[in-house]
């Protein structure tokens, strides 16, 4: 839906910027036409990373989605750039004021996107996705980018002798705009592929809700790493020292369960079950190994 909005609102703006003499307007048609191509990206990435796992990938294809966000980044670093400097490079011609038509194709543009933001933004939270925020965000400057090509473009034809060039100079704040964006796509995707801990409320969800159990002594250590549209949570168990193997275990996999029942955002969780440690704050086997 994104992908045929997009190419239709640049085929719009940029043929009227086109047919308006308007530069800004052109420039965001072109931003949105880019907005097809890391569309495509994002609709590629997301349908690998739904692979279930097999024996090469135990972890499943999720890595797809956050490196698809990473290349998403650099590709919107690219057009942004390419924007302003055709923008910049185009300023010192004779100016030419353009046709005021020319913001009713921004309006329309500035209201699909804002509606595409909102379901794209709806489902990236749901599904956690990297790449269908950074898609998201992507839309959301373009509503940016729309106002300020909408002003470039006003004061352009209400002012022309004060404002000679205030359209090629709002077609180059709209690349800087999607340059800005594209550092912070490309930051966030790089953080998930360094591992990078999720939030402190979504970790003390795995710790309360593992804590939950029935015979959990306690939680020692939490970890979690996004592996694409989920967490895979690296979790240490304290447990009664005098029970059984087979009790531990057990214990073990009702956490596991319980923790990816109530948290669908968690993948999986591997337990290492440890024992509890005494009054003294030693554990058991510490004393039994006279440490």
């Amino acid at each position: 839906m994104g992908m045929v909005a997009s190419a239709l609102l640049a085929i719009l703006k940029i043929g009227v910027g086109w047919a308006a003499n308007s530069a800004s307007v052109m420039a965001d048609g072109f931003e949105s036409a880019s907005d097809v191509l890391t569309s495509g990206l994002v609709l590629v990435g997301m349908t690998i990373a739904a692979r279930p796992a097999d024996e090469n990938h135990p972890y499943g294809h999720g890595r797809v989605e956050i490196l698809t966000g990473l290349l998403l980044g650099f590709l919107l670093f690219g057009a942004g750039v390419l924007i302003s400097v055709h923008a910049w490079t185009t300023a010192d011609q004779v100016p030419t004021t353009p046709e005021a038509y020319a913001v009713w194709a921004v309006l329309i543009s500035i209201a699909v996107k804002s509606g595409l933001v909102i379901v794209k933004y709806r489902h990236a939270r749901r599904l956690r996705s990297s790449a269908l925020r950074a898609d998201a965000a992507n839309d959301a400057v373009d509503i940016v980018s729309g106002f300020v090509a909408m002003s470039a473009l006003l004061l352009n034809v209400t002012l022309p002798e004060r404002f000679p060039r205030a359209d090629h100079y709002g077609a180059f704040v709209v690349g800087l705009i999607v340059i800005a964006t594209a550092i912070r796509v490309a930051y966030e995707a790089a953080m998930h592929l360094m591992d990078t801990m999720p939030d402190d409320a979504a970790m003390d969800d795995i710790r309360r809700t593992a804590a939950s159990v029935p015979d959990v002594a306690g939680i020692e250590k939490c970890f979690a790493r996004k592996t694409g549209l989920k967490y895979h949570v690296d979790l240490h168990l304290e447990v009664d020292p005098e029970i059984t193997v087979r009790a531990s275990h057990d214990i073990a996999q009702r956490v596991r369960e319980r923790v990816c029942e109530a948290l669908p955002w968690v993948a999986d969780v591997l337990v290492h079950v440890e024992p509890a440690p005494g009054p003294d704050g030693r554990r058991d086997w510490q004393t039994h190994n006279g440490q």
